[in-house]
């Protein structure tokens, strides 16, 4: 039997050799060409096919490029899979084929041998798991983008969960950033100006940086257990000092139901509900009144209980949001709510949004925006989040103006992990069906201090 584990775990590590910078650019670059080729060939075929046949061609070659890239980087793991599971994120903004495929970056990820682990433990703790803790699962209970986590329990007998880091991840960041880049743009999956990539994938370097130093992220989490101790409904993990490293983490384990098993008969309706407008609350809480968020939405991050508490995990992404974030969005949305359409520009501006170089851009095309964001807001009626299509009307409106105002607007750096926040959450909403009405949240939270 431990012949064939020893077997099995030299099999693994096979696939997951490519941790260092020249061998990871090697398997990016070797998917890269392939994809090309795939894309060459479509474009040839579809040369001598009708419209029908074209498209029939086109969705077989998204689901191919899918496909490849979910499976290549989900086995590479670190910068390039984060990549992935941002770029998921934005959904009908992809081709659904692609944007299908990249989904199961967010679920799931292929555990790395325990082997391999058991030495990245050893390099960062000093001795064996076996001789640290008093049990060491060798299975691993979560698989994500830059660690993988194992459950264990201390010889004081706590519960708890050991975070790793896998071995290369840092060491290869800027490479597999440029990489998956070149990649994106290649397979036309993104349709914005050079300048308005670099320096999104730029601040997705800065933030990817502050993740892979654990130190960072055990000095958050003490920020917010420190903040949330008494709270009623809000619970985070303690860090375990001892256990912990720059490499490693361990904290208490709190059990919780993730997102897909927030279902019935543990979870009504109005559980659901209740739970949709916690999560709201405290998310924009930390943005407007802590002005410090927890700014990775990934479903594993949350979890939730029958009794409306909501969980908080994984804190290695947090942005500190600024005085000047805090009045511009107060602003912006007191002017929203009062229909003032004509001063969307210059908020954007003060944002850092809409650049004063760009093409004119109508007062009817922020009218078209203004229509689309404050559906859900518009009064205190509850909207139905489980059948919105907001992003369907968003993603029609990109698609329809992505190259006519080119020019006009660009990430602001300040802006974009909020604006993650709230899109990447928005979908949290839509997966517990939620029902609520949130423009009395939003009242109470931004609007009390307008100046």
């Amino acid at each position: 039997m431990a012949n064939n584990q020893n077997n099995n775990d030299k099999k693994n590590e096979k696939r997951f050799k490519a941790t260092t910078p020249g061998k990871r650019f090697f398997k990016l670059a070797g998917m890269s060409a392939s994809i090309a080729k795939n894309y060459a060939g479509h474009k040839v075929k579809g040369m001598f096919s009708d419209e029908d046949a074209k498209k029939q061609s086109q969705d077989a070659m998204y689901a191919d490029i899918g496909i490849r890239i979910a499976e290549t980087l989900g086995e590479m793991k670190g910068a390039v899979m984060k990549v992935g599971q941002i770029v998921s994120q934005v959904k009908d903004l992809l081709p659904p084929e692609v944007a299908k495929a990249l989904e199961t970056l967010q679920k799931e990820s292929p555990p790395m041998p325990y082997s391999m682990i058991r030495r990245q433990l050893i390099r960062a703790l000093g001795d064996e798991p076996e001789s640290l803790f008093a049990t060491f699962e060798h299975e691993p209970f979560a698989a994500a983008s830059i660690g993988q986590v194992h459950r264990a329990t201390t010889k004081d007998g706590v519960e708890c969960i050991v975070k790793i880091q896998y071995p290369g991840v840092k060491e290869s960041c800027d490479s597999d950033l440029k990489q998956i880049k070149r990649l994106f743009k290649m397979a036309g999956l993104v349709k914005v100006s050079k300048e308005v990539v670099d320096k999104t994938f730029d601040e997705i370097r800065d933030m990817l940086y502050e993740e892979l130093d654990y130190n960072h992220e055990a000095e958050n989490l003490r920020f917010f257990n420190e903040h949330y101790k008494d709270h009623p409904y809000v619970i985070v993990p303690e860090l375990l000092e001892d256990f912990s490293s720059e490499t490693v983490l361990t904290l208490t384990y709190i059990e919780g139901d993730s997102l897909t098993e927030v279902k019935a008969p543990s979870y009504n309706q109005e559980m659901k509900n209740t739970l949709a407008q916690r999560l709201f609350d405290t998310m924009g809480r930390q943005i407007y009144e802590l002005q410090r968020v927890h700014c990775d939405p990934h479903p594993g991050n949350f979890a939730f209980r029958p009794d409306g508490s909501l969980i908080i995990y994984d804190f290695g992404a947090v942005k500190k949001v600024s005085d000047d974030t805090v009045r511009i969005h107060r602003n912006f949305v007191k002017d929203m709510f009062n229909g003032k359409v004509d001063s969307v520009e210059q908020h954007l501006k003060e944002m850092g949004v809409r650049q004063d170089d760009g093409p004119d851009v109508p007062l009817s095309y922020y009218q078209e925006w203004f229509d689309i964001i404050m559906e859900p807001f518009s009064d205190n009626t509850n909207f139905d989040f489980g059948h919105s299509r907001l992003h369907q009307r968003a993603a029609k409106k990109i698609r329809k103006d992505a190259f006519k105002y080119l020019g006009a607007f660009q990430p602001s750096p300040e802006t974009m992990h909020v604006d993650r926040v709230l899109s990447g959450h928005y979908w949290t909403l839509i997966d517990l069906n939620a029902n609520i009405s949130l423009r009395g949240l939003i009242e109470e939270i931004l609007l009390k201090e307008a100046a």
